[in-house]
């Protein structure tokens, strides 16, 4: 039934691991700069608050296409940006890796700060008043007392990013990242006698990938949750 399996072009596991690279890393780089974005959203420095409001909004609306496209076309190939060594046998392949991952990082973090901030305003007030009071900083405040909590009761938002991301790296095919949609693009070319089963092949393995995570992530918010 898969016999176009056997053709040694088709790297079924490459491109899914590629694909959990992306994922990986990209949530990493988005879950950091997402926090700092909302400490920047709940500042009371107006500059601060004003670049992250300015920059959730740009890039929260925009297109992730639009944003993968522009760290190519714009950062790479406009600006001669590079993230990877031109000396290296795989510096393109590496390069537009790197750039997918900036792009997801870029967009992402807009909804890990959201999710954040959400998160920040279900601790009481009182909390962050007492310990001002004891003469702690705003990012002591912030570090110490509102985002533990924060971060315990919005894992499941959290979770529902992650998994968007996880399907969102699909988008990475069109700056020519080997990962998954771009493996299915190819074989959706070459084997026209059988889509429905290259359809359900990359349906059945990305539910594999999506179905245990959102069940991890959903039993560690209900042990993690803040009771009130």
């Amino acid at each position: 039934m898969f016999d176009f399996l056997n053709n040694p072009d088709y790297d079924l596991v490459g491109a899914f691991w590629t694909t959990i690279q992306l994922t990986f890393w990209s949530a990493i780089g988005s879950l950091i700069w997402g926090t700092l974005l909302a400490g920047m959203r709940v500042s009371p420095v107006p500059l601060m608050r004003a670049f992250g409001t300015t920059y959730v909004n740009i890039f929260r609306n925009t297109p992730l296409t639009v944003v993968i496209l522009f760290t190519s076309l714009g950062l790479s190939s406009t600006l001669g940006i590079q993230l990877a060594s031109s000396s290296s046998p795989t510096s393109l392949a590496d390069n537009s890796f790197r750039l997918a991952i900036l792009g997801f990082i870029v967009y992402t973090s807009t909804f890990v700060c959201e999710s954040l901030r959400a998160g920040i305003n279900t601790v009481p007030v009182g909390q962050a008043e007492a310990a001002r009071a004891l003469g702690l900083s705003f990012t002591q405040v912030l570090r110490l007392i509102v985002l533990p909590q924060a971060f315990r009761s919005v894992i499941a938002p959290l979770a529902n990013v992650l998994i968007a991301l996880l399907k969102n790296t699909t988008v990475a095919a069109v700056i020519g990242v080997g990962e998954a949609a771009l493996l299915m693009s190819t074989m959706i070319e070459n084997e026209s006698d059988s889509l429905f089963l290259v359809f359900a092949l990359f349906a059945v393995i990305f539910a594999a990938l999506v179905l245990p995570l959102g069940l991890l992530l959903g039993w560690v918010a209900k042990k993690v949750e803040v009771k009130r």
